[in-house]
């Protein structure tokens, strides 16, 4: 019994005719596992080369599969994560430093550790994936189980558990690559993470196929795998889960372009409320939108008569105005709010419920950290879970504030809530930014592809507001239909149509790809479990 066991411990998850897999990952795995990693920024916008992200997994799962050991595996998966989020959000530095004023060694640091501690995530779960995996008496299924059921699952639950650890930070989350490619037809069942397990599928699939000397069932799932899941993609972005509501809007989407070094400038203040103020009144429209904290002071700080003057013009042109505001309830309490002028007076009022730790709430013992920077506007409360849309004519319009675009299933639970309950169900989203803080960087086209998966996952055209981009319109499909230039001041006018129903995503959340995750893990661990009991009595007798 004893030998038994002895067997078990570090075998490798390839079979005995593949290459002999290594108990300490080798420098060169580990720098591979990192330019791996670093490339996947290329599938993102503004490259949009989504098939260097299935090849970057497929290497690395490829060198997972030829790694015995958990602390080599866990390297791996750590390195590749590491990079992968280091070099996709490069652009905190800017933030931090440039408009933070934080020191240059600093900034880099916090990018530097921020990175390190999300990729541990990575290496757990690839660590997971193996350990499961090498728990499976008959190592002859190992190897497919944990390329077509293990790693996708793993996957799936490490860009999940990022999405909402410390709050969240779900940025270029696996599934964003995917707005354009043959999956996003699955987004409307699936959402962001759904794609994330279907990438990773596709990725194990390859790394299974480049085995040596391996011809069987597995590889011929992994082939044909391989062949349907882009046809079913593209299958499935056909079928029409909303239906058009209603008329046609006309929006106007204002992008100020006010530079984030003078936006709270008090020299710059009195240009920045006349600016709005023009551009507002410029033309009427159904919808005029602007950028969040579009006004940089308390509503109760701007000009007596300001907004009296907009609220004039709503009522004249027939226009409805949401405005980008901070607002205060009470003393030391206020708020990233989006206000609505409609018929002559203020008549709505979004708070900002999901906010960016630092940026927009300190957490507990990050005074220091935020003492050396100079953010304004740093310690906001948080607005309901759930909050009215705005009407607009026959539509009814949600906003969300920049970073809460990130998280679908809120956007999704808030929609399917107000059809539980029978209040009017948003027709249309809207998306409000500020994300000058990060100059003219890629995080602009990154947060743009953001919000065509929201628009995918919901099946409702998604508007955005920015001050220096991306102002944009994206139809119900994710396709981007206008759109402004970045870091230009324009108005952005468009027709919108606005759509109603509930997409599977709507009504079940993250609950299919991480509920089905979950039930993998628990099912080969069960299986595992049993299978060496079984090994064990055998070898007892």
């Amino acid at each position: 019994m004893q030998t038994d066991q002895k067997k078990d411990v570090g075998q490798p998850v390839l079979s005995e005719t593949a290459a002999p897999a290594q108990a300490t990952v080798k420098c060169t795995h580990l720098l591979a596992a990192l330019l791996s990693g670093g490339a996947t920024v290329f599938a993102f916008a503004p490259f949009n080369v989504w098939l260097v992200q299935i090849l970057a997994l497929a290497a690395l799962f490829f060198m997972a599969l030829r790694t015995a050991g958990n602390r080599a595996t866990f390297l791996l998966g750590w390195a590749f994560g590491f990079a992968a989020i280091a070099a996709g959000t490069h652009w905190l530095y800017v933030s931090m430093h440039d408009f933070g004023g934080l020191p240059a060694p600093l900034a880099v640091m916090a990018v530097v550790l921020l990175a390190l501690s999300l990729g541990l995530i990575y290496g757990a779960a690839l660590t997971t994936a193996s350990w499961l995996a090498r728990r499976l008496p008959d190592q002859a299924r190992a190897a497919p189980l944990f390329a077509l059921l293990l790693l996708p699952a793993c996957w799936i639950l490490a860009d999940w558990i990022r999405g909402w650890i410390f709050t969240g930070f779900p940025w270029l989350a696996t599934g964003y690559a995917h707005t354009a490619s043959p999956l996003a037809g699955f987004a409307p069942l699936v959402g962001v993470y759904g794609l994330t397990g279907l990438a990773a599928l596709m990725a194990a699939c390859i790394a299974l196929l480049m085995k040596k000397n391996q011809r069987g069932i597995a590889q011929k799932i992994a082939l044909a795998l391989l062949v349907f899941l882009p046809i079913g993609g593209i299958a499935l972005h056909s079928v029409q889960w909303t239906t058009p509501q209603g008329q046609v809007l006309s929006v106007r989407l204002l992008q100020g372009n006010v530079p984030q070094d003078l936006k709270f400038d008090p020299a710059q203040l009195a240009r920045t409320l006349i600016l709005y103020q023009h551009m507002i009144r410029e033309a009427p429209a159904d919808l005029i939108a602007t950028p969040e904290t579009a006004l940089p002071v308390f509503a109760h700080q701007l000009p007596q008569d300001y907004l009296d003057d907009l609220a004039a013009f709503s009522q004249e042109s027939g226009s409805r105005i949401l405005l980008g505001v901070p607002w205060t309830t009470a003393p030391g309490r206020y708020l990233n709010s989006v206000v609505g002028l409609s018929d002559g007076q203020l008549s709505y009022r979004y708070d900002k419920h999901h906010l960016v730790p630092f940026g927009e709430f300190i957490p507990p013992g990050a005074r220091w950290f935020i003492d050396l920077m100079h953010i304004p506007l740093g310690d906001f409360g948080r607005g309901d879970e759930v909050q009215a849309p705005f009407k607009t004519k026959d539509q009814w319009v949600l906003p969300n504030i920049c970073y809460e675009d990130l998280f679908g299933e809120e956007i999704a639970a808030q929609l399917n809530a107000a059809h539980q309950r029978g209040s009017p169900v948003a027709s249309i989203l809207l998306n409000v930014s500020n994300i000058a803080w990060f100059g003219d960087s890629i995080a602009l086209p990154q947060h743009l592809q953001i919000s065509q998966m929201r628009a995918l996952e919901t099946g409702r055209p998604m508007l955005r507001a920015t001050n220096t981009g991306a102002t944009a319109v994206i139809d119900a499909r994710g396709k981007l239909t206008a759109s402004l230039p970045a870091s230009t001041r324009a108005s952005l006018k468009a027709q919108v149509q606005g759509m109603q129903g509930r997409t599977p995503y709507i009504v079940m959340g993250n609950s299919v790809p991480v509920g089905l995750a979950a039930l993998i893990l628990a099912a080969i661990w069960l299986v595992s479990r049993r299978d060496r009991k079984i090994t064990q009595r055998k070898s007892a007798i």
